[in-house]
């Protein structure tokens, strides 16, 4: 195994036992206070400052991990997210409502911190070694993203299920020391292995150089606002409590949720196979983010339209929807986070990747903002109508992504 491989591997696994923890708390939270009354507002509420605290930090992640380098925001990221589920580990049932949600918000906020923290660092390790690895033949850099994107939602998929199974049979506040315990492991590895230098490069010197990225990055930032709103505006809150307002009990939402999400990962890790590659690298790989984008936008507009009817067994309309919505989503997906990589210049990988993961998180802390006040307004009708009309959004927005590389380093030439 060459060093650009090995670097790979280490790093991917080091998210994978990151992401697992993190899928873990979302579903502890979710369910550990709906059992305790929370509405659907008040549960996206207990969310929102871990989105919005996403936002800053892959900002400033990008600009940190270039200049101190990945190791050691990997380790900042890990030693953080410890420090969340630390805090959140010493919430008092005996507390006010008030109390107990603003000490959820902030110890959220913190795991909002370290998670993005963690992605932008990971995902721009990516961008290093896939170039260090062009000698291995064409399409490396579209399979790696594939490949770590699939997988570590699939390992999302897995935390899901951990946190309703440490839920029932820990607690809430074991689970979270056995979860903290987990990371302590996972950042020994990133201590003793991960090269102290990996990305490390000359910084942006102002604001303006952080944030003037190029016309693809721009556009494509945009469109992940819309494409990631889109997803979390009816999945954070509105499926959720749906299923469970249908008689399902947490195990089954957990598992069932658990079972999508990992379903969603194994089709991006597949995404370069079902994606026709160009060899460039774009005059492909572009029009299929737009056309995916539109197709996407039809699923819930058409459960949406079955909910309206009150069509007969209306829950399984909802979970088939849900499963195609997340076949189209992964593909999507899978070609955004190739394209981020392939726009981005080489030397300041980090920063362009922190640039679009901002867009991201700010994304998701929209989508989870009106997925509360959707539900609470119309149900998951409103959820989903919301949904479409995001998803038409995004397909507008790649409209304007370009076709051809400007003057930089090019992307490795898929295969």
């Amino acid at each position: 195994m060459n060093t650009a491989t090995r670097n790979y591997a280490i790093v991917t696994t080091a998210y994978w036992g990151f992401t697992l923890t993190d899928g873990a708390l979302r579903m502890l939270v979710l369910l550990h206070f709906y059992r305790l009354g929370y509405s659907p507002f008040t549960l996206a509420f207990l969310f929102l400052l871990y989105e919005a605290a996403g936002v800053l930090a892959n900002l400033i992640g990008g600009w940190l991990a270039t200049r101190y380098g990945i190791q050691r925001m990997l380790t900042v990221g890990l030693v953080t997210q410890i420090t969340g589920f630390t805090l959140l580990s010493l919430l008092n049932p005996a507390w006010t409502a008030v109390m107990s949600v603003a000490w959820v918000m902030v110890a959220q906020g913190i795991c909002g911190v370290a998670k993005d923290l963690t992605k932008t660092a990971s995902k721009s390790a990516i961008k290093i070694t896939a170039d260090q690895a062009k000698n291995q033949g064409s399409g490396q850099l579209f399979k790696w993203v594939a490949w770590f994107t699939g997988s570590k939602n699939a390992m999302k998929g897995f935390g899901f299920f951990l946190g309703g199974l440490l839920l029932d049979a820990l607690g809430f506040q074991h689970a979270l020391w056995a979860m903290a315990g987990l990371l302590v492991l996972v950042l020994a590895g990133v201590v003793g292995f991960v090269p102290p230098l990996m990305g490390k490069s000359k910084a942006s010197q102002s604001a303006k150089e952080l944030f003037a990225k190029n016309a693809g990055i721009n556009a494509l930032a945009a469109a992940r606002v819309a494409l990631f709103g889109a997803r979390d505006v009816w999945f954070v809150v509105g499926v959720p409590v749906f299923l469970y307002s249908q008689g399902w009990t947490f195990t089954m939402v957990g598992g069932f949720l658990a079972l999508w999400t990992i379903g969603y990962g194994l089709v991006q890790a597949l995404a370069p196979h079902i994606v026709k590659r160009s060899a460039d690298g774009l005059s492909s790989e572009v029009p299929a983010a737009r056309w995916w984008s539109l197709g996407l936008a039809l699923i819930p507009a058409g459960i949406a339209a079955a909910v309206l009817l009150e069509a007969p067994n209306l829950q399984w309309w909802v979970v088939g929807g849900l499963g195609l919505f997340g076949f189209a989503f992964a593909v999507n997906s899978s070609v955004h986070s190739y394209l981020i990589l392939a726009y981005a210049g080489s030397e300041k990988a980090a920063e362009d990747v922190g640039f679009y993961y901002a867009a991201n998180a700010l994304g998701r802390f929209f989508g989870t903002l009106m997925s509360g006040l959707l539900y609470q307004w119309g149900g998951l009708l409103y959820a989903l109508v919301g949904s479409a009309l995001m998803l038409l959004m995004c397909w507008l927005l790649t409209l304007g992504l370009p076709t051809r590389l400007a003057l930089q380093t090019s992307p490795s030439t898929p295969a």
